[in-house]
């Protein structure tokens, strides 16, 4: 099959077999929020966010092939609720206090409340009190501050190769880690590129010396990097 035919939010989307469901909707200019997503990285369906209505049930748009005859609804009244929810629990169990972060003004996770009206936080916080780990020489992890979106652990593995990144433990315990564990600063694996910093969506992993409101970060680089390395062979 050439082509296959869908619709999304009832607009007639023409495209060519293979695609994701949000790969089909970037393409066609419609908006579906993403947190863990990134050009460049294979997708994990981590975060839940890009969730979309495909005959009544809810799946991610990022995982979820596109298919002939498929019809799709991106903002349903369903939708906006579960988003928002999944919203309020990633800031429910993380220290996520703006006025006081690095990232605030260029935080993707703030951006995402801005966008879905989320102006109060309706469960429990959890007030979990990680360790901040600045061995590294360069940069620093506030693990109060990571979603789990795992794009540091993809890009360690994708595009610079060390395997530096992963995870550890499971359900609220998760977190992620440096090699087997140990404190960054004394990773082996890292090779300092950089790379887990840029693409962290919030103020979780930063350089070190940046005051309040002053990090900016550059996730486009992932998709830049696998670009030129397409094109070289």
């Amino acid at each position: 099959m050439d082509s296959i035919r869908l619709k999304i939010d009832g607009r007639t989307i023409t495209t060519t077999p293979g695609k994701t469901i949000l790969e089909v909707a970037q393409e066609s200019g419609i908006r579906i929020p993403t947190l863990c997503h990134l050009d460049g990285l294979r997708d994990v369906g981590a975060c839940r966010l890009c969730i979309v209505d495909v005959y009544g049930q809810l799946v991610t748009s990022c995982t979820t092939q596109a298919a002939d005859g498929m019809e799709i609804e991106t903002q349903t009244e369903v939708v906006r609720a579960y988003r928002r929810t999944i919203l309020e629990l990633l800031f429910a169990e993380g220290n996520h206090v703006c006025s006081f972060c690095v990232s605030n003004g260029g935080c993707e996770l703030q951006d995402l409340a801005c966008e879905l009206g989320m102006h109060s936080v309706r469960v429990p916080y959890t007030y979990r009190r990680e360790r901040v780990d600045a061995t590294h020489p360069r940069f620093l992890i506030d693990r109060d501050r990571c979603v789990l979106c795992g794009r540091c652990v993809r890009v360690c593995q994708e595009v610079e190769g060390a395997h530096t990144w992963g995870f550890a433990e499971r359900g609220s315990a998760a977190l992620v880690i440096t090699d087997l564990a140990v404190d960054w600063g004394e990773a082996e694996s890292c090779t300092s590129c950089g790379k887990c910093v840029e693409v962290c969506p919030t103020g979780a992993i930063v350089r070190k010396g940046a005051s309040n409101a002053e990090m900016r970060k550059h996730p486009e680089l992932v998709a830049e990097l696998t670009e030129k390395r397409r094109a070289h062979g």
